[in-house]
């Protein structure tokens, strides 16, 4: 796929205190000469925060929000044109959905119905987050796009980096009044198949490359982890975060335990697990809280999913630059996926991610911004 490489000019957030004033990404930049056409797609909440998504790999490219003075920075961590996502040379998987499966798979194996089937190899021996194409790095149809919201789809084959059945899945980005960023999906199979989807949005709320996340205050609405082995996949145990560096249950620094020695930090060369949330309803609710107190901006994280990712940005190592020309450094950036549990189709204990035909996958999950 051949693109067409611009030059933006980078104009500085800090100084940015009107959202009229915002130094938007040129949509230009995404444009594509052949193949299916990439843009950029612009939401707006009316009410103080925009965002920036392109429809490769459905990614969020920024977040514009102010803090508590008005003053708006970038708070996701992206690249500045099409060409980068492409060709990526860093973090392949930011801002985007991730699947079939999201997270982990052991040693790229699962087995229905007596038939294991083989997925590519691309993480210490597993399968991360798909595999070697997945849906991250798919060109997404979008059917409508308006100054609020944008609906996607994409048919992934039968086979499709070793996954069984025909799997057509459709999506809505939403941006509400209520500074609510809402990501709904649906998916439908004529195979039986496995199905685990996340964003996998990378959070800064001091703004992109603009320090350490480790001073973030976070809770996690959860009294349990699925500890991991030395390759980050599910032992099967779920066990209780009292007297853990796992206990987010009350508002906590990240930093505060994030260097103990513990075996599982040591695991994840620091937070790179599933916590089990506390909410059994299939509803959605309340799952965590993010707070940057010097800015005063905070994220809730809600979803109606029975686990949430938390990565504490340990593998960015300052060796490439995000979209403003600086680089994006250890521990500067995290996510919180709402999923499923990495590695269930191997744990029969886990939620099963399991989609027959004639069954219908649905998830909700909603980034709602706020200043404190």
């Amino acid at each position: 796929m051949r693109s067409l490489i611009f030059t933006i000019v980078i104009l500085s957030l800090a100084a940015c205190t009107a959202k009229d004033s915002l130094p938007l990404l040129d949509k230009a930049a995404f444009e594509t000469t052949d193949g299916k056409k990439t843009t950029l797609y612009t939401l707006k909440s009316g009410n103080g925060i925009t965002i920036q998504v392109t429809n490769f790999g459905a990614r969020v490219v920024s977040i514009y929000a102010p803090d508590k003075n008005g003053k708006y920075e970038d708070i996701a961590v992206g690249y500045e044109n099409i060409d980068r996502y492409i060709n990526n040379t860093g973090e392949r998987f930011l801002g985007c959905v991730v699947g079939r499966y999201a997270n982990r798979i052991a040693k790229g194996q699962f087995t229905i119905d007596n038939v294991t089937y083989q997925l590519p190899i691309n993480n210490n021996g597993q399968t991360l987050h798909g595999g070697l194409k997945g849906l991250d790095m798919a060109v997404w149809d979008v059917s409508e796009a308006s100054d609020t919201e944008i609906k996607f789809s994409y048919t992934s084959k039968d086979g499709d980096d070793g996954f069984p059945g025909n799997v057509k899945i459709d999506m809505t980005y939403s941006l509400t009044p209520q500074n609510e960023f809402r990501i709904d999906y649906k998916a439908v199979t004529d195979k039986p198949t496995v199905i685990n989807l996340s964003n996998h949005a990378f959070f800064n709320l001091k703004g992109e490359a603009n320090g350490s996340i480790t001073d973030h205050v976070l809770t996690i609405n959860a009294s349990h982890t699925t500890p991991v082995d030395s390759v980050l996949i599910p032992t099967g145990e779920i066990v209780s975060v009292v007297g853990t560096p796992f206990d987010f249950k009350k508002p906590t620094v990240i930093g505060e335990r994030i260097n103990n020695n513990d075996v599982q930090l040591k695991n994840g060369l620091g937070y790179d697990h599933n916590w089990v949330l506390d909410n059994t309803t299939g509803k959605v609710a309340l799952a965590a809280t993010l707070y940057e107190p010097a800015s005063g901006r905070v994220l809730e994280v809600y979803t109606d999913q029975p686990g949430l990712q938390f990565y504490s940005g340990n593998f960015f190592d300052g060796t490439y630059n995000g979209k403003y020309g600086k680089p994006i450094k250890f521990r500067e950036t995290l996510a919180l996926e709402t999923q499923k549990f990495p590695d269930s189709p191997n744990h029969p204990n886990f939620p099963s991610t399991r989609l027959n035909p004639g069954e219908t996958y649905t998830q909700t999950c909603i980034y709602k911004f706020l200043i404190k």
